[in-house]
């Protein structure tokens, strides 16, 4: 379109090109409406494959949660009925034990005898001395026997090497016989274990079961009285404490 006035024909041209324009861009914008549109109503009814095997794969690993979850708890409650039940037969044990203890004194005081009770098996060995002046080959006993720092205590085994090697080293240690309650005791109270090389503090019956399992520990009881009765895997249940840190005497050693 042309008119007489040239400023009139340029505004008209240049109406008429944005009007276009505007008319394109509209339908663009339309189309891809249209189209972002009719894939969201297709999603809604059409699930992705993946999203699919997602959901299948968590619900399967929820499942299988949810069963371990049962499952521990319901051997969890078993063994801890089988641990309370071996804590009752090593305690109708020991009664028995002192019974027939006192039966044999009464026995032979009686007859107009002595009973001579027999001979301690194991000993708590306590060092009570540093490392100045002393000779390489007590210090190497020490370190034998797991007594490297000072107030350091142990459970040893008590024969014929063991008796030498206390008499060995006697001016730095103190020692004695501890008997079932001493020993409870000691284990509760102070009692740490060896996992990995590190010191671990006791806390279930699942630390005892992982490394003792094997040898028929499964509780704090039975090590209890694995260690008092110097059973055929002392050694085991041994090791597995870690040395006992004791504090120093109030007032110091008479």
């Amino acid at each position: 379109f042309f008119f007489n006035d040239t400023a009139t024909t340029e505004i008209y041209t240049r109406s008429i090109v944005g009007s276009v324009r505007c008319v394109q861009e509209t339908g663009i914008n339309a189309e891809y409406m249209g189209i972002y549109c009719k894939n969201r109503e297709m999603s809604d009814k059409v699930v992705p494959e993946l999203v699919k095997k997602k959901e299948q794969r968590d619900a399967e690993l929820k499942k299988k949660g949810d069963e371990a979850k049962l499952k521990k708890k319901a051997d969890n409650k078993l063994k801890l009925a089988e641990c309370i039940k071996r804590g009752e037969k090593w305690y109708k044990f020991d009664l028995a034990e002192k019974k027939a203890l006192i039966d044999n004194k009464r026995q032979a005081k009686k007859a107009g005898n002595y009973y001579v009770p027999a001979e301690a098996k194991v000993a708590f060995v306590v060092r009570i001395k540093g490392i100045n002046t002393l000779h390489p080959k007590p210090r190497k006993v020490l370190s034998l026997l797991r007594l490297r720092q000072l107030h350091n205590g142990v459970f040893v085994r008590l024969n014929k090497a063991t008796i030498q090697m206390l008499r060995l080293i006697e001016p730095y240690v103190t020692y004695g016989y501890p008997n079932k309650e001493t020993i409870s005791k000691l284990i509760y109270k102070r009692g740490f274990v060896k996992e990995d090389g590190a010191r671990i503090p006791i806390q279930n019956n699942e630390q005892i079961e992982k490394h003792l399992g094997k040898f028929g520990i499964i509780c704090i009881e039975d090590l209890i009285h694995e260690i008092t009765e110097c059973g055929p895997h002392f050694k085991e249940a041994n090791n597995f404490l870690w040395a006992f840190k004791l504090n120093p005497p109030k007032g110091g050693f008479n």
